[in-house]
């Protein structure tokens, strides 16, 4: 298979900054599938929001784009307004919550805004659904999850336990990477275990990108095993995935990558 390109950011639409529009200035130019983490438009997920706020910028590459929801977009009851404007993408097996092979791996997204999606414990409808999926790819080398809340954050929010189930889940299955937003920085964790002891050997490698064009925010204090952190930059992540591995490269707005590495699939 070849290498396929995927790059995103969450916190995305916000009237009024040009983050938005200098993010999606970026997504133009990179080939392949777009994402979003999650707080799509500010400050409701309106359907007046995703009109003015989002569409003008990120809505440039809607039609490559598999997006996720956050809990902004459920400020309007049942994310109405996201799921009118992403329409199937949102929702393609009629949940909020799907997956997609891409190239060589396979690319689940989730909802953490764990009551309005009927929860995110194994037991919840989420819970069994994910169980199954991942059962129903365990020959798949290469994972790759996205939703909103980080279980683990050197942000305002900080580590968010309800998320918890979600690695409960993906790091027996030999998951790899996790892409987050909801704090409005860039960190990158190195891997870990679910308890969020570091683990390289079968650790998940855990990403914040939370720079898609909302207000930014800076860093309260510091996690255990955050790696690298960057406050006060719009940008995107640009993954490159390969067979066994993948690239990441962080893509700021003012044009000078920050941040990039390698690593391999379990």
């Amino acid at each position: 298979m070849t290498d396929v390109v995927l790059t995103g950011a969450g916190d995305i639409g916000a009237c009024g900054l040009s983050g938005a529009a200098d993010t999606s200035n970026l997504l133009i130019d990179q080939p392949g599938t777009i994402f979003t983490a999650g707080d799509n438009a500010y400050e409701n997920g309106s359907d007046r929001e995703y009109s003015a706020c989002y569409e003008p910028t990120w809505g440039r590459v809607k039609d490559r784009t598999m997006p996720a929801p956050g809990n902004h977009d459920y400020q309007t009851a049942h994310a109405a307004g996201y799921l009118k404007y992403f329409g199937t993408a949102a929702e393609p097996d009629g949940t909020t919550w799907y997956s997609k092979d891409l190239g060589a791996w396979h690319v689940i997204v989730l909802d953490s805004t764990c009551a309005a999606a009927g929860g995110c414990e194994a037991r919840s409808p989420q819970g069994r659904w994910l169980a199954a999926d991942l059962a129903a790819h365990s020959d798949t080398r290469c994972t790759l999850a996205i939703w909103h809340h980080p279980r683990f954050s050197s942000g305002e929010h900080g580590n968010d336990v309800d998320v918890g189930p979600f690695w409960s889940q993906l790091v027996p299955a030999h998951a790899d990477l996790i892409i987050n937003g909801h704090d409005h920085d860039y960190e990158r964790f190195a891997p870990q275990d679910a308890s969020g002891r570091e683990d390289r050997t079968t650790g998940i490698r855990e990403i914040v990108v939370g720079t898609g064009g909302a207000g930014l925010r800076a860093f309260t204090h510091q996690a255990a095993n955050s790696e690298f952190r960057l406050a006060g930059a719009w940008g995107v992540i640009r993954l490159t995935l390969h067979q066994t591995g993948y690239d990441w490269k962080f893509l700021p707005a003012n044009g000078v990558v920050t941040d990039s590495g390698s690593a391999p699939c379990h």
